[in-house]
């Protein structure tokens, strides 16, 4: 299942939370156990995931099997050193774009907003967590800084940092090796979290 969330900045926060919330809420009601549902998503949508699942957990819902988020933008402040000092190296982000983004999702709202940032919030009993990002990428310490995080508040999550590839390099899984084995270590870490059988 695909969700199809409201953008920015027609749209602006928390309208892409809402959306998830209520795509889950519709896989429950439909009789989808939770422990047969994973959520992924990547770049901003990697941040979408992990705010979700913290939404979930505000709202009393179940937590999915588990999440797997690729580059995820956590940190709409942008205060990561990697925004600076992985800029040579990035081929896809600048910090000029993210923060244009930034203020088309967020509107009014304080960046530090922890359904907004998830990397500022409470992140006890979420899912299970894989994070993969690269090393050539301006969110390095956006997913080094979400899986600490999330160590922090006991949550089971592992972090694979790529040497040398760029933002969401699993895209090029047809043309990169290294993209096509963070897939199946992606999809491994899913079907590891399902039910037996």
């Amino acid at each position: 299942m695909s969700v199809d969330y409201r953008l920015a900045p027609e749209h602006p926060f928390p309208a892409a939370v809402d959306d998830a919330v209520a795509a889950y809420r519709a896989l429950l009601a439909d009789g989808t156990p939770s422990s047969e549902v994973a959520f992924v998503g990547e770049s901003a949508g990697g941040g979408l995931v992990v705010a979700t699942l913290v939404a979930l957990k505000e709202a009393g819902l179940p937590q999915p099997s588990s999440a797997v988020v690729f580059s995820p933008w956590a940190d709409l402040t942008l205060s990561g050193d990697s925004l600076t000092g992985k800029a040579d190296v990035d081929p896809a982000l600048t910090a000029k774009g993210l923060q244009i983004r930034a203020r088309d999702y967020l509107g009014e709202t304080d960046p530090a907003t922890p359904l907004a940032s998830p990397v500022f919030a409470d992140l006890t009993g979420l899912a299970p967590l894989l994070i993969q990002v690269g090393s050539h990428e301006i969110l390095l310490d956006d997913a080094v800084r979400l899986a600490g995080r999330a160590a922090e508040h006991d949550v089971a999550v592992e972090l694979q940092v790529w040497p040398q590839v760029p933002h969401v390099f699993q895209g090029f899984a047809a043309l990169l090796d290294d993209a096509d084995a963070a897939l199946t270590s992606a999809a491994a870490f899913t079907r590891a979290h399902w039910p037996a059988g």
